[in-house]
């Protein structure tokens, strides 16, 4: 922990609030922030991130939430903005580590539920339901849940009411006018807050460099609905497992064009069926079919609703693209749309899933051939009238990558928020708000990212995971060294005399002839990932040789020691390979003694 951080909240008084983001400024999801008080602190969302395909074996990547562990006596609550996995995922990750009580709206702690159970942490969850409107009073905080318009229903802002002001936090939001539920954002009160007075806003940055204003849910309704006209054969809608008002407008064509449904993707089907039992969706189960019986159904008479929109590996939709899906094919002259934004880093795994889908015979739909996805984010016009209802004397921007949150900043001072009022914050860092002051107060020394590599509970080393990148790029090479020990038939006198001999012996040229000494026997070099051993035993027999050299040069005290003949052939192999080859694979020697 740094001092700054220690400086920050020991003397942080009814005076200010500290603000620390441990997740979802400089990127796209792990959205996690931070309110503390000298006696009380509340969190903001517990979202995850995917991984890229640079982070070869992780599945999901957490915030570091140590800042809390070290300070759970005074967390009051967790609240949750709305059901999306960058806002609820490491949700499970947190309760396993803190018992703390969670506020959500109904559709979103039911989400959350079905990961906790997954997890085992549902028994112990503190969950507490909230409706747009409710107050909850949490020691120093009042927070005041607002409805606002998202690719989800049961989205809120929070605002909070502390000892110096309120502060809202819009969480993802945009201005729809026709929402496909018809429940608009609660513009009234928000605009009874900017009137009455807010100290600072903390607005979602996601489609801040995006002009205009971003169109309706039900903007894409005739392009979907035309599509359905024209597809002769099966018909696969592809998008994210929580989309539930496209999901909607998927089923209410699917009723109006008479074809039957299929649900496939295990978190597909749990939130179809949370929403419809809570009355999300409105689904008509005469329709609904299992996607194991699509195929006794003639094409024209099924629509298939899939995962897989981001091209994830195991996802349903990447099954079909392989035809490695156990019910479901994709064939000539199938239609696939793929209704969700490609987020930034899962383009080519996007790309690989279209052109085996292509292979196969399918036309693809998509946003960037069609209008098949509009936005849940709201864009430049959308941000700045959030920013003129709210009319807050501080601004900082959150959820996007940093050109974002730059753009946003711009649009804040656009409207007439002073330069010296707005900041511009990162993962880690250490907002320090006043009434009449917002700085950056230095950083918290272990913020960052937990890799998780299977269960939440199994956490990878930054190590492990630059290992795996080295041995996907260079291989390794593992020198298997068999030393001899050479006793001979000498008396133990003798023995004694050569242990003696050999200690004062300079460890660099000592003579491993002894009678008690080791000697290099044989030498195995396999390579895995690095070189093709067939075309390479030039290279081979050259490493040998080196191997046997340095074995030849040490002691026998050293001999004796693996780590030592280990870190002395790894360093050896390393300079041969790296001048030879220009690569450095990983090099595990292996070291026996007969």
């Amino acid at each position: 922990m740094t001092d700054s951080i220690l400086v920050n909240n020991e003397n942080s008084v009814n005076g200010s609030v500290s603000i620390i983001p441990l997740g979802g400024l400089g990127e796209f999801g792990l959205n996690m922030m931070v309110y503390e008080t000298e006696n009380d602190l509340i969190v903001i969302d517990t979202g995850f991130m995917l991984p890229n395909s640079d982070m070869p074996g992780v599945d999901l990547i957490f915030p570091d939430i140590h800042y809390l562990v070290e300070r759970q006596e005074k967390i009051r609550g967790i609240l949750l903005t709305h059901g999306h996995e960058d806002h609820i995922g490491a949700l499970a990750y947190v309760l396993r580590q803190l018992d703390v009580p969670v506020y959500g709206t109904q559709l979103t702690l039911a989400i959350a539920s079905g990961r906790l159970r997954e997890y085992g942490v549902l028994g112990k969850a503190q969950l507490n339901t909230i409706a747009p409107g409710d107050t909850v009073e949490l020691g120093d905080f009042t927070a005041e849940f607002i409805h606002v318009t998202h690719s989800i229903p049961d989205s809120v802002a929070i605002a909070l009411l502390t000892p110096i002001g309120v502060i809202v936090h819009t969480g993802d939001f945009k201005f729809d006018m026709t929402p496909v539920d018809g429940k608009l954002s609660d513009i009234q009160t928000l605009a009874r807050l900017g009137a009455e007075g807010v100290l600072m806003l903390v607005s979602d940055s996601t489609n801040a460099e995006r002009p205009g204003q971003t169109p309706s849910e039900r903007s894409i309704y005739g392009t979907i609905d035309h599509i359905f006209q024209n597809t002769e054969q099966k018909l696969f809608l592809c998008t994210f497992s929580s989309s539930l008002h496209r999901i909607q407008q998927f089923i209410d064509l699917a009723n109006k064009h008479r074809r039957l449904i299929a649900v496939s993707g295990r978190s597909l089907l749990n939130n179809v069926r949370i929403a419809s039992e809570l009355g999300y969706l409105n689904v008509n189960a005469d329709y609904l079919i299992d996607a194991r019986d699509a195929s006794m159904f003639r094409p024209h008479e099924v629509v298939i609703l899939s995962t897989g929109s981001q091209g994830e590996p195991r996802s349903a939709m990447s099954l079909m693209a392989l035809d490695n899906h156990p019910f479901l094919k994709v064939e000539q002259g199938d239609t696939v749309v793929i209704s969700a934004r490609i987020i930034p880093g899962n383009e080519k795994a996007i790309g690989n899933v279209m052109n085996h889908l292509i292979r196969r015979g399918a036309q693809i739909y998509h946003e960037r051939n069609s209008e098949v996805h509009v936005s849940g984010h709201g864009s430049s016009e959308d941000l700045k009238l959030m920013l003129n209802l709210l009319q807050p004397k501080f601004f900082m921007p959150m959820h996007g990558e940093y050109q974002n949150l730059i753009r946003h900043a711009e649009l804040a001072e656009s409207v007439g928020i002073p330069s010296g009022n707005i900041t511009v914050a990162e993962d880690g860092e250490l907002i320090h708000l006043t009434p009449e002051t917002c700085e950056v107060f230095g950083r918290e020394g272990r913020s960052g990212r937990v890799l998780v590599d299977g269960k939440p509970e199994i956490e990878l080393e930054d190590i492990v995971l630059r290992d795996r990148i080295q041995l996907s790029e260079d291989g390794i090479v593992i020198p298997v060294i068999v030393l001899h020990s050479d006793t001979g038939d000498g008396s133990q006198q003798e023995d004694i005399a050569a242990d003696e001999t050999s200690a004062t012996a300079d460890p660099l040229t000592a003579n491993t002839d002894t009678k008690t000494g080791l000697n290099a026997g044989e030498i195995e070099i396999i390579s895995r990932g690095f070189v093709y051993m067939d075309k390479s035993e030039e290279l081979i027999e050259a490493a040998k040789e080196i191997t046997r050299r340095v074995i030849e040069n040490l002691s026998d005290e050293q001999k004796h020691e693996t780590e030592v003949v280990q870190d002395e052939v790894r360093g050896a192999l390393r300079r041969f390979f790296s001048k030879q080859m220009q690569r450095t694979p990983i090099i595990f020697p292996v070291v026996m003694r007969v």
